[in-house]
């Protein structure tokens, strides 16, 4: 009896090793393949990126803008990427780091020199970049079909990857940013909105309120869930503050940081 059940024990234990053997392989090569349909030109750039949300959480500045520039960078070496969404979002983040260090005088020593004011241009001429960037990025791609994306990106997007690549290689690439795009044509448009909210503040912070007023709405038209854009308009117009309710807590909009 003891032997049957140790001999049980044991083959149930293989059987958990072997179960665990396939997922860990079967993770492997799916996370692999994932990975290996990634763009290489960018892939850095990404990892870099991932420092983003530590560096604001800390109020590192210093790291934030050598983090943003040392991504535009390789962003910018590509000609696809040039003036590609993620490069919107970079221009965003920028303003957003200007504008937190005015409004709220959390300027590290090495930015004690820079007035108020001269964040707060720094904020809005940053902010203009990212707004121009998003508006002729979603021109060219908004609406556009999986076969329209993929003949766009056939003009320029494997620039320098041609030799050292296969076609199957190739074509993975190709359809996995045919897959980010089509994801930006939705975000991109919330991203719109929130460099327009960014506006809004800078203009306000500059007692222009006309014009903080219209960028405002102009936030809320391009996505209506933004309710700091919202707020920041009641607060203009004296009206109440909203609140979110509790499926939006519960369920609040997925936005992506790239």
């Amino acid at each position: 009896m003891s032997y049957s059940i140790n001999k049980n024990k044991r083959a149930l234990i293989l059987a958990m090793i072997a179960l665990s053997f396939i997922v860990i392989s079967f993770s492997y090569f799916y996370y692999k393949g994932i990975n290996d349909s990634k763009d290489p030109r960018v892939i850095q750039a990404r990892e870099l990126y991932e420092k983003y949300n530590e560096y604001t959480s800390l109020n590192d500045f210093e790291n934030i803008f050598a983090l943003l520039d040392s991504v535009e960078y390789i962003y910018k070496g590509i000609d696809h990427y040039g003036e590609s969404f993620e490069v919107g979002v970079l221009y965003n983040n920028r303003a957003a780091a200007y504008l937190t260090m005015a409004i709220y005088e959390n300027i590290p020593e090495q930015f004690s020199l820079i007035s108020k004011d001269s964040l707060l241009k720094l904020a809005q001429n940053s902010v203009f970049e990212s707004i121009a960037i998003y508006e002729n990025w979603i021109k060219i791609y908004k609406d556009k079909s999986t076969v329209q994306i993929e003949k766009l990106l056939q003009k320029n997007f494997l620039s320098g990857l041609e030799n050292e690549y296969s076609e199957k290689q190739k074509n993975k690439f190709i359809q996995s940013r045919v897959k980010e795009i089509e994801t930006a044509q939705y975000e991109t448009e919330r991203r719109l909105s929130v460099a327009y909210t960014n506006l809004g503040i800078i203009h306000r912070h500059f007692e222009q309120y006309e014009n903080a007023i219209n960028n405002y709405q102009k936030a809320i038209e391009l996505w209506d869930q933004n309710l700091t854009a919202e707020n920041n308009l009641n607060i203009l117009l004296g009206k109440p503050l909203k609140k979110r309710n509790l499926i939006q807590k519960l369920f609040p909009p997925k936005r992506k940081e790239n």
